[in-house]
């Protein structure tokens, strides 16, 4: 049995590795593909690994597509026999074969942003060749990399010549840091873009509230919006009648500051309903940030839950997966508040955005009060 740490993986292989011929390459694939947690296939894996990091350095198109749906274990050993193999075959590389399989999307991202870096390790060219063509790639890190070519060049820009750079960088960024860089540029030069739409956040909602929270005997509570959306109802609330009332966020990440838009009540919950009107049926992911406890639900199905007060809220800090069918669409979230009393417990407040699994904005159409989440 092959005995490595992960991050000696590659020097084990390139030691021990036997003769591809001991073994077929697509059954040792297979193999690696079927490793599990806790050890379950690490056994045979670790044969596997041997015979894969003796192929040719032609198969490795074929080693790199084997990452396609694996788990992230199978990924690193698969990652391991790669290198090794890459190692082994010095400057002769099939970069035709490898840049092929860079260009198909439907790869697995790792196991594309493998093939660019072993492209990149024998061709100077390829950063300026390929990296630009990436703008638009489903790969959060490669597209990281052209982003990061477009705001380079627009750092270099003066005046003028800089907004359509910023703008472009901007227009197809997906990480945060990225984000917030170019939109702090652009507005600089008096042309801000509208990030709320880009990054997919809901800042139309219906708000009622506050019911009971008092000890928590909210969170279990199942309040009747939690089984009908009726928007002309008055329900019998924590301090009297509630009733839904419209709520637009005017902050650029969508904040929606219930302490403002309801009252600073303790021990309370509040819901906040959203009608998304979809353009097709597709699979989404509405993710949350708030310093509460929070519950959301998409077309009536409970799809996130986090019974935690006062936790810190950074981007994406819950993202529930589900998925939107054509038409209208019920987002519902409900938000709980507790009775500490300490400054930093008094924020009672949500955003939340509806985007694809790299953070794109999913484009919804306006609905009287609904979302108005779009991607750049």
């Amino acid at each position: 049995m092959l005995r490595c740490c992960p991050g000696a993986l590659v020097l084990c292989l390139v030691a021990v590795s036997l003769p591809a011929a001991e073994g077929d390459l697509a059954d040792a694939l297979a193999r690696i593909r079927a490793v599990q947690p806790r050890g379950v296939g690490h056994r045979e894996a670790a044969a596997a690994a041997r015979v894969v990091a003796a192929a040719r350095a032609s198969a490795l198109p074929q080693i790199l597509a084997a990452m396609d749906g694996a788990g992230p274990i199978a990924e690193n050993w698969l990652r391991g026999a790669a290198e090794a193999v890459a190692q082994r075959g010095g400057k002769q590389l099939p970069v035709a074969g490898l840049e092929a399989f860079l260009a198909d999307t439907k790869h697995s991202p790792r196991g594309r942003r493998l093939a660019y870096e072993l492209i990149a390790a024998v061709d100077p060219t390829a950063e300026s060749r390929l990296i630009p063509t990436l703008l638009d790639d489903p790969s959060l890190e490669l597209r990281r990399d052209a982003v990061a070519q477009v705001l380079a060049a627009a750092g270099k820009a003066e005046g003028k010549e800089a907004a359509p750079l910023y703008a472009k960088a901007f227009a197809h960024s997906r990480d945060l840091d990225q984000i917030k860089l170019a939109f702090d540029k652009l507005k600089e030069l008096g042309t801000p873009p509208d990030i709320a739409r880009h990054m997919g956040y809901v800042r139309q909602w219906r708000l009622i509230g506050p019911f009971d929270n008092v000890e928590d005997a909210g969170w279990d509570k199942a309040y009747p919006p939690e089984t009908a959306i009726d928007l002309a109802a008055e329900l019998s609330g924590q301090k009297g009648r509630v009733k839904w009332i419209s709520h637009a966020s005017t902050d650029d990440y969508g904040l929606v500051e219930l302490t403002k838009a309801l009252d600073k009540h303790k021990g309370a919950v509040t819901y906040a309903y959203a009608e998304f009107v979809a353009e097709r049926e597709q699979p989404c992911e509405l993710r949350l940030s708030s310093p509460n406890a929070n519950k959301v639900w998409l077309n009536g199905e409970l799809l996130s839950a986090n019974h935690v007060y006062h936790a810190n809220d950074p981007l994406d800090q819950y993202i529930a997966r589900g998925k939107l069918r054509k038409g209208p669409n019920a987002i519902l979230v409900k938000v709980c508040q507790n009775e500490q009393e300490e400054d930093w417990a008094q924020r009672w407040e949500f955003k939340l955005r509806v985007c694809d699994t790299i953070g794109t904005a999913i484009l919804g159409k306006g609905s009287g009060f609904g979302v108005q989440g779009s991607g750049g």
